[in-house]
């Protein structure tokens, strides 16, 4: 089955293309850029496994060749190593290509990929799409001193000669990509070349301006609060949102509670989305983080994206889980908390200090749920 380009752009509208040579920076802007705009990012290599697993012999080839060991890879020459690149790349894209469509349904993705200015022709628009480069000679070692690429570092370095292994792949990484940066630069296509000056700080800030990711503000008309429900999309996308944000003391327990899903009965989690992409969250508990089982309900893991603060995101929050509260039979709800002031802005009344698992003690709050 053939699509036509502008199918597949339609489709893929809301996926944005991080791409170019080796060692260009994708990884580190792909991930930065999430964590700044709370995004899903999409790395081809990481799902490599995953598609290789459900491909097949004889439509992939390249995909199921198997090397045993680093010999066998790296003895190759120059030309047949690079087009198992080349055909490897061009097979796995079918797989990519779906995954895409389906993950950019309701949200904004990022994609971490290894395109050409040919295949970028046929996918997107210059407006979601940059080519991070970076000169093609002597690649090996910057990838091989890379934390992520440990992997390849060891495979390399077991071969039998690991100097000709190593100048066999620098050869191999400089023919494939000396022709793609010159197509790139020759290209319509927004393009950033890493040098020994650049910084991520810098990269990113021009990938944001390019993309449009900057701040945004918008109109409390646009926001929208939704209740979470179980082993949903918008359940997926709250885990990508909280694997992003800032507020690490609460994270890896937070992820917890939504993966293994630990809510029951009224339980549940509340999310703010605007245009689509969440700017918030929120929870109500039977327990928080103290030994208090006979105060309950509460409202807790409230957080705001900091681009969001300031446009009463979370009193819209806690309104609406108060609403919910009231639904199912409550008549009060508590927040604790270290501040003064903050709370009261939203009807809750300070009760007592409790003291929590750490010791450390907090300021209880209570608000009537009157009407």
């Amino acid at each position: 089955m053939i699509f036509q380009d502008n199918v597949i752009k339609e489709y893929l509208k809301n996926v944005y293309f991080i791409t170019g040579t080796p060692c260009g920076g994708k990884t580190t802007v792909s991930r930065e850029l999430a964590k700044r705009h709370n995004l899903l990012v999409y790395d081809i290599d990481e799902q490599f496994p995953k598609h290789q697993s459900i491909s097949n012999a004889t439509f992939q080839p390249s995909m199921n060749k198997v090397f045993k060991v680093a010999d066998e890879f790296f003895g190759r020459t120059v030309e047949e190593y690079k087009r198992w690149l080349i055909d490897n790349t061009r097979e796995q894209l079918d797989f990519v290509l779906l995954d895409l469509i389906r993950l950019s349904q309701n949200q904004i993705v990022l994609c971490d990929c290894h395109l050409t200015v040919e295949e970028a022709d046929k996918l997107t628009d210059v407006s979601r799409i940059v080519f991070l480069i970076k000169d093609p000679s002597n690649l090996v070692d910057d990838y091989c001193n890379r934390p992520d690429h440990q992997g390849f570092s060891e495979f390399i370095n077991s071969a039998s000669d690991v100097e000709k292994a190593k100048t066999t792949c620098n050869e191999t990484l400089k023919s494939l990509n000396e022709k793609r940066c010159n197509n790139i630069k020759s290209s319509d296509y927004f393009w950033i070349e890493r040098t020994e000056n650049s910084t991520v700080d810098e990269t990113v800030s021009k990938v944001e301006e390019h993309f449009g990711l900057g701040k945004k503000n918008f109109s409390m008309d646009t926001l929208e609060i939704r209740k979470v429900e179980k082993d949903t999309g918008l359940a997926d996308k709250l885990i990508h949102y909280v694997e992003n944000f800032s507020w690490e003391e609460v994270k890896e327990h937070t992820l917890w509670m939504l993966r293994t899903w630990v809510f029951t009965d009224w339980e549940t989690v509340f999310v703010a989305l605007v245009d689509g992409q969440i700017v918030g969250m929120a929870s109500i508990m039977k327990t928080d983080y103290y030994p208090l089982p006979e105060i309950y309900p509460w409202i807790s893991s409230v957080f705001v994206t900091e681009d969001c603060r300031g446009h009463r995101v979370s009193e819209k929050l806690i309104d609406f889980a108060n609403g919910y509260a009231k639904e199912v039979g409550f008549d009060r709800t508590y927040i604790p908390s270290e501040h003064v002031g903050l709370y009261e802005k939203y009807g809750y009344r300070y009760l007592k200090d409790i003291v929590n698992y750490g010791n450390g003690t907090d300021r209880l709050y209570v608000k009537e749920l009157r009407g």
